[in-house]
C-alpha cells in the first residue's frame, strides 16, 4: 500500500517539533508529488506511484543517480530517503519550471547543452540505460499483463532494429543521463537550468540524451542544430541524425510506457491517449523520406 505524505512527515525525526505543512504539487505522471513546508523552509516530497516495478523503474538506481546529479551541480539535493519505502524529501529548487514555449526563447538550445555537458561530466550512475532494451522489457509486460497497444507496433520491430544498427555504427562513449527530459524536468534558478526527475536516467550514448530532450520540447530543426553545436562543436552530419534516430526511439520507447500506465495507473489522466499520440507521430516519421536519411547518415563518415 501507498504510504501517504501524513506518514511520511512522521517517519522523518528530524521534523518532529517543528511546524509542517504539505500541499500537492501537479504534473508528475508516475508519482505523487508534495511541496513540505517545515518551519518556513519548503522542501519536494516524492512518493512512488502504483506497480512502477512495470516499468522498469529502479528506486535504487534513482536515489543513487539523483544524488550523483546534485554533486554535479544540476540535479536537487537528497535531504532524506525512506529507503523501505522508496521515498526521497529533496531540495526545493526556487525557480521558473520551464515549458515547450518558454525553452523555444532565444539562446535555451545552448543553455541545455551546458547544464548537460555538466550532468554528462559528473559521476557515472548506478546502472547503464539502453531504449532497445527497455523495450524488450515492456513488451514482455504487455504480454504478461494483456496490455492493449497500438495495432501496428510489432509490424514496425523491424524497422526498430534498423535503427538500432544504425545508431550503433558509430556509437559514442556513454554518459551520465536523465533520459527523459521533458520540458518540466528543467528548472531555471536563473543562472543554470536545472536538471529532476531521475527515474528512468542510466549511462547513455549523449545521443539519446539530446534527441529525447528535442523531441520531448518539439525543437525545429535549427533549434536541433544549435544544440548539436552547443553540445559536441559542431552539428555534423552524423551527430543530428543519431539525434534524430533517438528521437523517434523516444517516441517509440514511450508508446509502450503510456499503453503500461493506462493499465496500471492510478492517476487520473488520459495515459491511452498518450501512447497513441506517441505511436502516431513515430509512424508518421517512420513513413517519411527523413527516415532513411538518418539511417544514411548516422552511419556514413563526414
Amino acid at each position: 500500500m501507498t504510504i501517504t505524505i501524513d506518514e511520511v512527515i512522521a517517519r522523518i525525526p528530524a521534523w518532529k517539533g517543528h511546524g509542517v505543512s504539505a500541499q500537492p504539487l501537479s504534473g508528475g505522471l508516475t508519482n505523487t508529488n508534495f511541496r513540505v513546508e517545515v518551519d518556513g523552509t519548503p522542501y519536494f516530497v516524492r512518493i512512488p506511484g502504483a506497480s512502477t516495478e512495470l516499468l522498469a523503474v529502479d528506486r535504487k538506481n534513482e536515489y543513487h543517480n539523483t544524488r550523483a546529479s546534485a554533486e554535479a551541480g544540476v540535479g536537487p539535493r537528497v535531504i532524506h530517503y525512506l529507503e523501505h519505502q522508496d521515498v526521497m524529501v529533496l531540495e526545493f529548487i526556487p525557480g521558473k519550471t520551464m515549458s515547450n514555449e518558454s525553452l523555444q526563447a532565444p539562446g535555451m538550445p545552448t543553455r541545455i547543452a551546458r547544464s548537460l555537458l555538466r550532468l554528462h561530466a559528473g559521476p557515472r550512475f548506478l546502472e547503464d540505460f539502453n531504449m532497445f532494451r527497455l523495450i524488450e522489457f515492456y513488451l514482455q509486460m504487455v504480454h504478461e499483463h494483456e496490455v492493449r497497444i497500438p495495432a501496428t507496433y510489432l509490424e514496425r520491430l523491424p524497422a526498430v532494429a534498423r535503427i538500432e544498427r544504425a545508431v550503433g555504427a558509430r556509437a559514442l562513449p556513454t554518459v551520465p543521463c536523465n533520459n527523459d527530459l521533458l520540458a518540466e524536468n528543467y528548472i531555471d534558478d536563473g543562472v543554470v537550468l536545472r536538471l529532476i526527475d531521475f527515474e528512468y536516467s542510466g549511462n547513455n550514448d549523449p545521443c539519446f540524451e539530446l534527441g529525447n530532450t528535442c523531441q520531448e520540447i518539439q525543437y525545429d530543426e535549427e533549434r536541433y542544430a544549435e544544440l548539436c553545436q552547443a553540445y559536441f562543436g559542431q552539428p555534423a552530419r552524423h551527430l543530428l541524425a543519431r539525434m534524430r534516430l533517438y528521437a523517434l526511439m523516444s517516441d517509440v520507447g514511450w508508446t509502450l510506457w503510456g499503453a503500461i500506465q493506462a493499465k496500471v495507473s492510478k492517476l487520473d489522466y488520459d495515459f491511452w491517449g498518450y501512447a497513441s499520440g506517441r505511436w502516431e507521430r513515430a509512424e508518421g516519421i517512420l513513413a517519411s523520406a527523413d527516415f532513411s536519411r538518418w539511417l544514411d547518415d548516422a552511419v556514413r563518415p563526414d
